[in-house]
């Protein structure tokens, strides 16, 4: 059992992150941990973990939780056996099977006699039987290194296992080697992700907001429903506030035209009444004093509604705050931008796919490039692009305008502001205020733009790399995406799905996220196989 009783994080410059979280994990328990990018998810699993020390309150776990963390630079310098901590209980086998049957290696080996099967069977199961436990993990791939700690699972068999997004450069075996084991665990599961089909395998959700921890108790469709609900009934109170604020201003303009209406006649008989200049006055001070207090009046009421109202819209989600505005793309659809016959690409002599490619891209087409890591998508790309030249067969490219954006959008400078950025993409020489404008339909408020790029989440380059396509006079003819999904929270995955939807041109995706390519309407695949 896992319990977490007032838990709070301070950064170091003294900003909380959150604060007071409470909830507990009981025993065989398959928890999803989601939120917004920053709200702290990451952190509060390294806390969890013992990788970082609370600011505030209590943590109790049964025993130490097997941690798999999202990013692994930081074990690139150790073996793989170091990596998973079992180097020296492997040593100390080694030893005593050879006959140095020591204290010191029977202390350190503990009885686990079946350490060295643990390990050929965690790396049998996970495809990875052609590595060596020597190895350095600076020469594995990414989707090695999460599967090397994902067979760490096996190995260490704890009852506790925080997991920080899994299923980041796994392939689509890898994918369906992790689904089967959160099937069939019976250890208890935190997890932070943002595959829906990984989520749907969870029993609880756990949200993770500014506010603290909300427990829904379903999987993410269960979820997603639950809010949904929520939302419909926060823009139900929106417009219902929205009628009270024009009702209230209709109101003071109704009672003020009135007011001075009766001050004006009233005035006018007194006059012809014959009353005295300081009568008068008084008279006129006094309907002046009567129509301030209706004023004020009024404007408590109205500033109250306002404020009322604009503390409701901040509750909506950002993807109903953002206005995208692509245009279209120049080329008429079914024009023939790419075709390749009998293409072939080769490495140190040998080619790169078992079957040479024959395809055509045509213009509107929304394509994804499927296939396991290493089989070739990024150089197929690169091909379509222009960047390499295919060593067998022919290629056809349409003259055409390609956008291509990485899993890191390259094409954004770090060493830039958001404004300057923008300001690169502004080749029809839009004024100041309408790049302003545009910027703040994709949520960079004024506060935001002298932010520099490097210090952005990936959700927020995401979104000024949508907005620097919509700056641009005319939309690409082809977008690129490369694992566009692999950094962003659920919330953003949303936002660039309603982007992408809005586009109209054409459109190729390297992708394993099978929610995300099922919701952009996929129509063709390109299938890659070495």
């Amino acid at each position: 059992m896992l319990i977490l009783q007032n838990i709070s994080y301070l950064h170091v410059n003294r900003n909380l992150l959150f604060d007071k979280i409470t909830f507990t994990a009981n025993n065989q328990e398959k928890i999803a941990l989601i939120g917004n990018n920053g709200v702290g998810k990451s952190t509060l699993l390294k806390i969890i973990a013992g990788e970082l020390q609370a600011s505030g309150g209590l943590l109790k776990a049964d025993e130490k939780p097997y941690y798999v963390p999202q990013i692994f630079g930081q074990f690139n310098h150790l073996t793989i056996a170091e990596a998973l901590q079992i180097d020296k209980k492997l040593n100390a086998l080694k030893e005593i099977l050879d006959g140095n049957v020591t204290e010191e290696n029977l202390n350190t080996l503990n009885d686990d006699w079946t350490i060295e099967d643990r390990c050929n069977e965690a790396l049998e199961y996970w495809q990875l039987d052609n590595l060596d436990l020597s190895q350095k993990l600076e020469t594995l791939s990414g989707g090695q290194k999460t599967k090397i700690f994902l067979a760490g699972i096996s190995i260490h068999q704890p009852q506790l296992i925080l997991l920080d997004e899994p299923s980041n450069h796994l392939d689509l075996t890898a994918r369906t080697l992790l689904y089967e084991f959160i099937q069939n665990t019976s250890s208890t599961l935190l997890i932070v992700s943002h595959d829906r089909k990984l989520l749907n395998l969870l029993t609880t959700v756990y949200e993770l907001s500014k506010h603290g921890i909300t427990v829904y108790g379903g999987n993410y469709d269960f979820y997603a429903a639950q809010k949904q609900i929520e939302n419909n009934a926060l823009h139900h109170d929106i417009q219902s506030k929205e009628k009270a604020l024009r009702k209230a201003k209709e109101k003071e303009r109704e009672t003020l035209e009135r007011q001075n209406k009766l001050d004006s006649r009233g005035e006018k008989k007194q006059k012809k009444a014959g009353v005295s200049r300081i009568m008068m006055n008084t008279l006129r001070n006094n309907a002046e004093n009567s129509t301030s207090k209706a004023k004020n009046v009024h404007a408590e009421k109205i500033g109250r509604i306002s404020q009322e109202l604009q503390s409701l819209r901040s509750g909506l989600p950002e993807i109903d705050k953002m206005k995208f505005g692509f245009d279209n793309a120049a080329l008429h659809k079914g024009k023939i931008l790419f075709t390749a016959k009998d293409l072939n690409f080769g490495y140190n002599d040998q080619l790169l796919w078992k079957e040479n490619l024959d395809f055509q891209i045509l213009s509107g087409e929304r394509i994804t490039l499927k296939g396991s890591n290493g089989s070739g998508k990024t150089t197929l790309i690169k091909i379509i692009t222009g960047k390499l030249i295919p060593e067998q067969g022919t290629i056809y490219k349409a003259e055409s305008k390609t956008v291509y954006i990485d899993q890191d959008y390259s094409l954004i400078n770090n060493q830039l502001t958001v404004y300057e950025q923008a300001q690169t993409f502004n080749v029809s020489a839009l004024q100041e205020h309408d790049i302003r404008m545009r910027l703040n339909r994709f949520l960079f408020s004024q506060h935001d733009l002298d932010k520099l790029c490097s210090t952005m989440s990936g959700g927020e380059k995401m979104r000024l790399m949508l907005c620097c396509l919509t700056i641009n006079n005319q939309a690409p003819d082809i977008i690129i995406l490369d694992e566009p999904t692999n950094n962003l929270d659920i919330q953003n995955i949303e936002i660039l799905t309603a982007a992408i939807n809005e586009y109209e041109g054409t459109l190729i995706v390297v992708s394993h996220d099978e929610s995300f390519l099922e919701q952009i309407d996929i129509q063709n695949t390109i299938q890659l196989s070495n």
